[in-house]
């Protein structure tokens, strides 16, 4: 299978289980590995037998900026079933980064990452 990655997008949203978490909100970043077969697109050089990471890229932050949720492994959730509403997309790997989560050690980062594909 091949791979379309799109690495470090950022949005600010509100998720969290702490009540400063929701009001305040923070950035999350997400890592997506979408599982495609791109020979279709190749090989007549067309976007639409592909998939539009531009479009991809646009959901996901509208995803992360939208409801909150109290868990980030339910935003990864999320996050892969909006992948996997694209036709091409077969497969996505999703690392949601929580770098300013409230840890009282010092840590540089917080993630979760899971592998969804379709049924």
């Amino acid at each position: 299978m091949d791979r379309v990655a799109l690495r470090g997008l950022r949005a600010r949203g509100h998720h969290g289980v702490f009540p400063e978490e929701r009001e305040e909100g923070q950035t999350f970043v997400i890592d997506l590995s979408l599982g495609l077969d791109t020979r279709p697109a190749a090989a007549g050089d067309d976007l639409e037998r592909t998939v539009h990471y531009g479009v991809v890229a646009e959901e996901i932050v509208a995803v992360v900026e939208g409801e909150p949720v109290d868990l980030i492994e339910t935003l990864a959730e999320r996050i892969a079933r909006t992948c996997l509403r694209h036709a091409a997309v077969r497969e996505v790997e999703v690392v949601v980064h929580k770098p300013q989560a409230p840890i009282t050690v010092p840590f540089d980062d917080v993630t979760v990452t899971i592998t969804r594909s379709r049924a």
